[in-house]
């Protein structure tokens, strides 16, 4: 796991477009939730690319944002990517000290 110091400096850009992809994503269900506890529809895709819009566009969102969580589960494998995040918390703490 990442120690939370600027993990994704120097990511490439298809990591870093699949993390906005994932917060845009965790938005959209997040409003869909609270839209339906409230009887209205917040779809995000839906208002930003207007109710009448082609479902072949939504739906092309949709799936970016799945291929993005897929991405996620398996970490990028490109140079740029390798060694960002490699740091584990339990290599900082000094042995020995209480």
């Amino acid at each position: 796991m990442c120690n939370g110091k600027g993990c994704c400096k120097g990511c490439c850009t298809p990591a870093f477009i699949g993390k906005i992809l994932l917060i845009i994503g965790g938005i959209n269900w997040g409003l869909i939730g609270i839209g339906m506890l409230m009887g209205s529809d917040w779809n995000v895709v839906k208002i930003i690319l207007g109710n009448g819009s082609l479902p072949t566009l939504e739906a092309i969102v949709y799936i970016l944002v799945g291929v993005a969580a897929v991405m996620k589960i398996f970490g990028c494998k490109c140079k740029k990517c390798a060694g960002v995040c490699d740091s584990s918390p339990a290599d900082s703490k000094v042995s020995g000290s209480m």
